[in-house]
């Protein structure tokens, strides 16, 4: 009993204690706002350095309210010391929270007018990799189209041999001996019909085409002189009445060259037979043995007009 009315004469509770709220608190936090505003890492600093003041100073009221003595004389002087440590903190409180005001009028001053705080800055956007194409395909080139074979060069014509005269004749006579000598070929009779040939024409009409004074027609087609024995015209002196052509065309050597060929290759065994006897049996002339001697003379013109 002594020990409650000993706190009742003190006027100790022992109610939980109750933190009373400072005016300046309020204020405090409105200018740790503003200064988060200028310069958070600076507002960070202040906040706590005041969290750690704060906390002192609860602490030390919080120190006074231990767990209650039983004994009333302690217990009295355990709440003056409380009440005096609250004070002490409170005090301690008040002169941190002014130093921060102080402190952050000074930076408030100093920071520029309109100053913003630095806002972080966002992490760049990493632009995603440009995705390479894939390399364009190339096309295979088109096959170049076979170059047109080259035409080949018209053979050239082989150059004519000059026709050189041989035998004794003159150029017009060894012209006539090649019409001869062509027309044989042309029927693919062998060298011996050549000789046999021109040997006649030799002995016929010197190797001239002649026309023929009987058929004045035989005039009109070019000639190399003239004759009269008959009707008897060209190389070979054939006659039309005898059935051997028209005139016009025993006046062309070739032709008549085909005609004597012609009733040559109807004689049985011409190619075994003398010259004179084989010529003889196509021309049926009054002189049969005039022919042989022109066959020395007909085997070299033909030898020169076969090289």
């Amino acid at each position: 009993m002594r020990g409650n009315e000993a706190h009742e004469q003190c006027g100790t509770d022992h109610s939980p204690v109750v933190a009373r709220q400072n005016p300046r608190t309020e204020s405090v936090k409105a200018l740790m706002a503003r200064l988060r505003a200028v310069d958070p890492r600076r507002a960070l600093a202040l906040t706590g350095l005041a969290g750690v003041l704060g906390a002192a100073a609860l602490g030390g009221v919080a120190a006074g309210a231990g767990n209650p003595e039983p004994d009333p004389a302690a217990t009295t002087a355990v709440a003056l010391r409380a009440e005096v440590g609250r004070g002490t903190a409170e005090k301690s409180a008040t002169r941190s929270f002014d130093r921060i005001e102080r402190m952050a009028a000074d930076i408030a001053r100093l920071a520029p007018k309109g100053a913003v705080a630095p806002q972080a800055k966002p992490k760049a956007v990493t632009e995603p990799k440009t995705v390479t194409k894939p390399k364009a395909v190339t096309k295979p080139k088109a096959a170049a189209e076979p170059k047109a074979a080259a035409k080949p060069r018209a053979a050239a014509k082989p150059k004519q041999a000059v026709l050189m005269p041989v035998a004794g004749l003159d150029l017009t006579q060894m012209r006539n001996a090649q019409a001869i000598v062509q027309a044989a070929k042309d029927m693919q009779l062998p060298e011996r019909a050549m000789v046999l040939a021109v040997a006649c024409s030799m002995q016929e009409s010197n190797l001239y085409n002649l026309a023929s004074t009987v058929l004045p027609e035989s005039f009109q087609y070019t000639d190399q002189g003239q004759g009269s024995d008959h009707d008897s015209v060209g190389l070979f002196q054939q006659r039309p009445s005898s059935g051997w052509g028209a005139v016009r065309d025993l006046m062309q050597p070739k032709y008549a060259a085909t005609q004597f060929y012609n009733a040559l290759v109807n004689v049985y065994g011409w190619q075994n037979m003398a010259l004179t006897d084989a010529v003889q049996a196509v021309q049926v002339s009054a002189f049969p043995y005039a022919y042989a001697q022109h066959e020395w003379r007909a085997q070299q013109v033909v030898d020169a007009l076969n090289r």
